[in-house]
């Protein structure tokens, strides 16, 4: 279940904490205390596992309703990174193409725990250099797929599908410097990175696919995109097909918190508003309840994951008709990264998200298709979210 690899970006100096969600007060003081990673050829739940490992470390994760426990002096809190795959997983639903990049476990979780004494501070990075990057299908092939989703919502089958494309470039030098530098990009509210033996992740994420916090629990999907002008805000407020494409996924999540809800508690606190991703203008909403009592990690990862504004209406038929038409699968994108520390709980959606294993350095972007989706246009949109990714990594 836990892999080391002797070579690869795990065996290089170690540098200072940066997990998405981790208290900001802790991230100069944290020492990794222990860790599990778990792949799909492992076997077995990962939701479950989650909970068990991380209750074994006292962060009550086998029920998110009771008041915090004192703090242990030993842990913090952990990272937490799931997989699309193994969420696909936890609903059994298919895990679709295989990983681009499989040194990346599908679960990961690292537990911290404070230090007196601040790590040295990172050496300056070394040379880097990033290739030309390689899609994994051209643009006519992904308006294909556009196609190929349009057609089953006019038999029926889905009423919205979230379709990913993937790209490839190889490098040299250090990566978690390049990836770090994602979290400085403006809108990035899970900005950070997480690495193991031979694999490395950057996030740059403004999507909150769970958050948890003193018994009650929200979401805030985003659909629907323009570009971040005037115009491009009064479009995306005035777009008839953009709203629907939100309210679908709403619904959904409402559904998806309705699973682990009290009676009558979930409520949408806010809806389609526009805020800001580096270039580009989005659409959010915020859906919120109050747990059931009893509901640990495993229950609220099997009711979101993987989160509905990433697959589609509905889920599991979404989610076949991903497995069936992306050639590459999903890795380290539209998953989850976070931190789950005593009473608390959050986790981004790992869009805007790369991820390096010992030789490439790979990144995911795609968007949500209805009827209305128009083929070339979904094309441009998801290019339009992978280049600030793209550029920020191939700088110096």
């Amino acid at each position: 279940m836990r892999r080391f690899r002797p070579d690869g970006v795990g065996t290089l100096p170690q540098r200072p904490v940066d997990v998405p969600a981790a208290p900001a007060s802790c991230r100069d003081r944290l020492v990794e205390r222990d860790r599990l990673e778990w792949r799909l050829a492992d076997g077995g739940d990962p939701a479950a596992l989650a909970e068990e490992f991380l209750a074994g470390h006292g962060l009550g994760a086998a029920d998110l309703t009771r008041p915090a426990a004192p703090h242990r002096h030993d842990v913090c809190g952990a990272a937490l990174y799931v997989s699309a795959a193994a969420g696909a997983r936890m609903v059994a639903a298919p895990a679709g193409a295989a990983n681009p990049a499989p040194a990346l476990p599908d679960l990961a979780i690292v537990v911290y725990r404070h230090t007196d004494t601040p790590p040295p501070p990172a050496d300056p990075p070394g040379p880097w250099w990033l290739g030309p990057w390689r899609d994994s299908w051209t643009g006519r092939e992904h308006a294909d797929a556009v196609e190929a989703v349009r057609a089953a919502i006019g038999r029926g089958d889905v009423y919205q599908v979230n379709v990913v494309g993937h790209a490839g470039a190889d490098y040299t030098g250090d990566p978690r410097p390049a990836l770090a530098r994602l979290a400085g990009l403006p809108g990035a509210r899970y900005g950070g990175t997480l690495h193991g033996d031979g694999w490395a992740i950057g996030c740059a994420s403004p999507e909150t696919l769970v958050e948890v916090t003193a018994g009650r629990v929200l979401t805030r999907p985003i659909k629907g995109t323009r570009p971040a002008t005037a115009a491009g805000r009064r479009e995306l407020l005035a777009s008839a097909k953009e709203r629907a494409e939100h309210v679908m996924i709403v619904d959904l999540e409402r559904n998806d918190l309705a699973r682990m809800a009290r009676t009558g508690s979930v409520r949408v606190d806010e809806l389609f508003a526009v805020r800001r991703w580096c270039d580009l203008w989005q659409a959010e909403s915020t859906v919120s309840a109050a747990l059931a009592d009893g509901i640990g990690l495993a229950a609220l990862l099997r009711a979101v994951c993987p989160g509905g504004s990433v697959t589609g209406a509905p889920k599991l038929a979404a989610l076949d008709r991903i497995a069936a038409l992306e050639p590459v699968g999903r890795g380290a994108g539209m998953g989850a990264l976070g931190w789950v520390g005593p009473g608390r709980v959050d986790l981004g959606l790992t869009i805007r998200t790369a991820a390096a294993d010992g030789q490439r350095l790979h990144v995911w972007a795609g968007g949500g298709i209805t009827w209305d989706s128009d083929p070339a246009a979904e094309v441009a949109e998801a290019a339009a979210k992978a280049a600030p990714v793209r550029a920020l990594l191939a700088a110096g």
